[in-house]
């Protein structure tokens, strides 16, 4: 099918999931989940295809490998989606008005999700389990690298549904990777109600300038550590390190390192030591060279980046002030972390630090939707409309009002 006849079809489609049951729902989870399992072995062989054509590099490969550990990872992310409630007819508000009308405002779908993503095809599961959870239709388009997986396991889910008696069309896959077949995706105005960019910055951004359709951005993952001037190095190390190399190739590690003064002055070689001791490359500030010679420049560059990779800046700060303003300043406002014994310096940072997710002694590997309850996650979103952080089933309603009378007209 071509691009638009896809979304055609998810249009069409809709309401076979927008008036579901919440048992309904979940018998197509449960059944997701189980023909997952039961077909591993396919998807594998279907991956190992994606694997072997892919040239581009060994952190690209670990987005893209899918082993039967990482499939019975995405079932039970399926699995937990049957433990929430689904969140369509929530009644979000409800008042009676001075005319005596009966207002509710109550959540509804988004309609048809647009899904665009590089190569992680447990996103296709992931996706798909939550558009079904929260009564969407989608449209999955991933990249060419992950084609063959993406087909196997959309095509497994999908036939796990009918085989319940459902009709799985409201789950559409654009078999079509071309740029142009992206664009195009990108402006289905009146098939499409909003458009899920979740990759890279040159993916995110193509889809902010092109797109005609709402677009909830996804950010990268310039991701920062402070260790302020209190900091337990007991706490510190094992969380800049589980930070940085727990795995390198998502958003939510560790890029950049912030320490204050008298922190670095007292523990500097040991830090140096611990994430060397992990294969770590370490780019340092002109402080930081003062202390340690040895250690390699970094450049402006350096300090906005996303490395996705076994490097790191680390950056000398004059305190919890210059940390908050570097951050919110080369941090791309996703997930930042500051290692504190003092309560005041650390309440400073997680108000004032503008990112989806800030935390307090903790890792910020933690910013994921299995990880914060909600089941899996459509993407982590780094603005403020209509979504911010990890978004989990809420996140993909809106809402309307129904209002009820008795025969009231306006004056």
């Amino acid at each position: 099918m071509t691009v638009l006849e896809t979304c055609r079809k998810a249009k069409e489609s809709v309401r076979a999931i927008a008036f579901a049951s919440e048992a309904d729902m979940n018998a197509m989870l449960s059944a997701a989940a189980q023909a997952l399992r039961a077909h591993a072995s396919y998807i594998i062989s279907e991956n190992k295809k994606d694997v072997a054509a892919c040239t581009r590099g060994s952190q690209f490969i670990d987005r893209l490998m899918l082993d039967e550990k990482r499939i019975d990872g995405i079932a039970a992310g399926l699995e937990k989606l049957i433990e929430l409630k689904c969140p369509v007819g929530e009644v979000l508000e409800e008042r009676t008005l001075y005319n005596g009308l009966k207002l509710q405002r109550v959540r509804v779908p988004l309609g048809v999700l647009g899904i665009i993503y590089e190569a992680r095809p447990n996103v296709t599961a992931d996706a798909i389990g939550l558009a079904i959870k929260s009564g969407n239709a989608i449209v999955l388009r991933g990249s060419k690298d992950a084609i063959y997986s993406n087909k196997a396991i959309t095509t497994v889910i999908k036939q796990a549904i009918a085989d319940k008696g459902y009709d799985p069309e409201f789950i559409q896959l654009i078999e079509d990777t071309s740029r142009e077949g992206a664009t195009q995706f990108m402006q289905m105005n009146g098939l499409v109600d909003v458009l899920i960019p979740r990759g890279g910055a040159a993916l995110i951004q193509s889809a902010v300038q092109n797109a005609t359709v709402p677009v909830i951005e996804t950010g990268t993952g310039n991701c920062h550590v402070y260790f302020e001037k209190s900091a337990d190095m007991a706490k510190a190390i094992p969380i800049l390190i589980n930070a940085k190399t727990q795995r390198t190739s998502v958003c939510n590690a560790c890029e950049s390192l912030l320490i204050d003064a008298p922190f670095a002055k007292e523990h500097l070689a040991e830090i140096v030591k611990a994430l060397q001791d992990k294969g770590v490359e370490i780019v340092a500030c002109k402080k930081c060279r003062e202390i340690m010679p040895e250690l390699k420049p970094a450049t402006e560059e350096d300090f906005a980046a996303e490395f996705l990779a076994l490097k790191i800046s680390v950056k000398i700060v004059e305190g919890v002030e210059e940390a908050i303003a570097h951050i919110n300043r080369y941090g791309t406002h996703h997930s930042d972390s500051i290692v504190t014994e003092d309560r005041a310096a650390a309440e400073k940072f997680l108000n004032e630090v503008d990112s989806a997710a800030v935390y307090h002694n903790a890792s910020t590997r933690f910013t994921d939707g299995f990880e914060f309850g909600l089941g899996a996650e459509m993407g982590i979103s780094t603005q403020k409309l209509h979504a911010r952080g990890p978004m989990g089933l809420n996140e993909l309603t809106s809402y309307k009002y129904c209002i009820r009378g008795n025969g009231q007209v306006r004056g």
